[in-house]
């Protein structure tokens, strides 16, 4: 069985009050709006081979950081948590200083795409907080939608010591790749990938799809492919990651439905270049220990 690491996934528990996103009253969301935790994972994990995940913020506050923390500590497949510090703030180092002495702990992700301020990343991060970034060893996930790439272009020019990965690769337009919307991303997903400090991920892009291909692999494989072959062509397979953005996933489809799909894209690669998005780039971006 192909060894996998699960580069993006969740938990929560919305009882606990600050996933401000998950709301009832959405009809789309509702079904998100449970608790979704390790044991309701691990069989999904063992089934596909997937060695340790990576355990991303669903909240903006250092709160639901401890909350991640405490569970990668009850469980080993947590190989990693990406959690939330305001870097704008004065507390920002502490608070990053602190949350790095446990070993699992790998780094933070900026809700950008939920911000007001569509340039927040280039203007608002305090110097004195990405320097301690870069000091503690911790790497920058960018939750991104096509609209801020430029933005996000600026500041990673100022900051090119600091590992960072675009998560979703960016949300683009999955499904409409003769758009000018499409164009312009691939445009700037391009010139991102030059700058050596980017990865990406292979994820969340089933929830961007048309609905039409929602729960329907081989639709999936037609809208996803136009976007997989750019980030192959830009990225490589040494920058690459696959993740499944697990339980969001589930509003698309299944963990089984995102690896046929991801395969379909991946399968094609020579041996060695699958196990690098399927496992190796996640191991090595986020020094993920699988011992």
């Amino acid at each position: 069985m192909t060894q996998r690491i699960d580069s993006h996934q969740h938990f929560w528990r919305p009882a606990r009050g600050d996933y401000a996103w998950l709301r009832v009253d959405v009809p789309a969301l509702a079904p998100l709006v449970r608790d979704f935790l390790p044991a309701h994972l691990a069989p999904l994990l063992q089934a596909h081979g997937v060695e340790r995940t990576v355990l991303v913020q669903a909240a903006d506050s250092e709160a639901e950081t401890h909350f991640m923390l405490e569970l990668a500590t009850a469980h080993d497949v947590v190989g990693g948590v990406v959690g939330w510090v305001d870097l704008s703030s004065p507390d920002a180092v502490v608070s990053l200083e602190r949350m790095a002495r446990h070993p699992k702990f790998k780094g933070v992700r900026p809700m950008l795409q939920d911000l007001s301020d569509d340039d927040w990343i280039a203007r608002m991060p305090r110097a004195d907080a990405i320097q301690a970034l870069v000091r503690l060893g911790l790497r920058f996930d960018a939750l991104v939608k096509p609209r801020h790439l430029s933005s996000l272009m600026c500041f990673l020019k100022d900051w090119p010591q600091l590992p960072v990965v675009i998560d979703h690769a960016a949300k683009p337009p999955v499904g409409a790749h003769d758009s000018e919307a499409f164009a312009a991303w691939r445009k700037d997903m391009t010139e991102l990938a030059a700058l050596p400090q980017v990865c990406c991920k292979f994820s969340g892009l089933w929830g961007e799809a048309p609905p039409s291909t929602h729960g329907e692999v081989d639709a999936a494989v037609r809208a996803v492919r136009p976007v997989w072959e750019p980030l192959l062509e830009s990225f490589g397979p040494a920058r690459l990651m696959w993740g499944s953005d697990w339980p969001v996933l589930t509003l698309a489809g299944d963990y089984a439905g995102w690896i046929a799909v991801s395969e379909a894209c991946i399968g094609r690669l020579s041996t060695g270049e699958q196990s690098q998005i399927w496992r190796g780039t996640a191991h090595r971006f986020y020094a993920i220990s699988t011992d």
